[in-house]
């Protein structure tokens, strides 16, 4: 059983012995994802197996959903790999569930229903204070095509252009990590499905073109764990999650990683600067209530045992 498993572990937790890494380590099934094992992340993930393991023995159930969240420069990827294959060798059958696969919208398409949010709740805005005119679509039209319209410095120029970034910002905040951008009510149907001891699960893939959706059946007979990492999974729209894991990093380390890894266009702009001003502000909130959270250097902030 799984919880005399989990007895044993504890018993040499302290000094146990973590195996060499294999050369085709796991990663999330994301499709198309790759994962680049950092040596830097290896010591973390030996940390959080220690305190993964003493906080499901406290839980004492047979089936555990655990959740890894932080923002784009936080190692959710890599530190995901490690801890999924730690828990393996350790004979703790483990499947790493991607959250990015369960958004509303292909990457492209929710950029520009993000950008449209912006612009629209911007110009609404406007019009309820009182200080839209003609003159003033004017410059937001060449403000538009430049894609600075979001950018503070423009405003230094524009003092009206301070309400509409204000109303935009705020008609963001009420889309990012929401339900109007990501299918909480699917992912809350796999995590209870697995909870519920489902031995095969539909599981959702989405690519990066708007045809690449498709669903894959996942044997879920053995599985002890099913760890979801997910910038989201800290959400309170998540639910059976047992134990929640935060990474937790700053926006300038999110800004660093993004530029480094070249995925997204106009990773340094300012709108994708406060896309992550957002984001960052409820991983923060989300934080208070996790039950573990590293720091990016490694420091455990909680629990405080370790």
């Amino acid at each position: 059983m799984l919880s005399e498993r989990l007895n044993t572990i504890l018993e040499n937790l302290d000094t146990w012995s973590f195996p060499a890494l294999a050369e085709d380590m796991p990663h999330g099934d994301m499709p198309g994802d790759k994962v680049i094992i950092s040596d830097a992340l290896i010591p973390h993930a030996q940390t959080l197996f220690r305190l993964v393991i003493r906080e499901m023995q406290a839980e004492g159930d047979e089936k555990y959903v655990i959740s890894i969240f932080g923002g784009s420069g936080s190692g959710k990827s890599v530190t995901t790999s490690l801890l999924t294959y730690y828990l393996n060798q350790a004979g703790i059958r483990t499947y790493a569930m991607s959250g990015d696969n369960y958004p509303r919208r292909i990457p492209e398409y929710n950029d520009a229903e993000r950008v449209s949010i912006f612009r629209s709740e911007g110009l609404k805005g406007l019009v309820r204070e009182g200080l839209y005119s003609k003159d003033v679509q004017t410059v937001l039209s060449d403000l538009w095509r430049r894609e600075t319209d979001s950018d503070p410095k423009e405003a230094e120029q524009n003092s009206w252009l301070k309400t509409y970034q204000k109303y935009g910002r705020e008609g963001l905040r009420g889309y990012l990590g929401e339900d109007k951008e990501q299918d909480y009510a699917q992912v809350n149907e796999i995590l209870a499905a697995f909870k519920q001891g489902s031995e095969k699960i539909w599981m959702k893939r989405m690519g990066r073109t708007e045809d690449a959706r498709w669903y894959d059946e996942v044997d879920f007979s053995d599985t002890d764990v099913l760890l979801l990492e997910w910038t989201h999974s800290g959400a309170p729209q998540v639910e059976n999650v047992d134990i929640s894991i935060c990474l937790r990093s700053t926006p300038e380390e999110t800004k660093a990683y993004r530029l480094f890894r070249a995925r997204d266009n106009g990773a340094d702009s300012p709108f994708v600067t406060m896309v992550l001003e957002i984001e960052q502000e409820k991983l923060d909130r989300r934080m208070e209530s996790a039950d573990i959270i590293l720091a990016k250097d490694g420091k455990v902030l909680r629990p405080t045992y370790e």
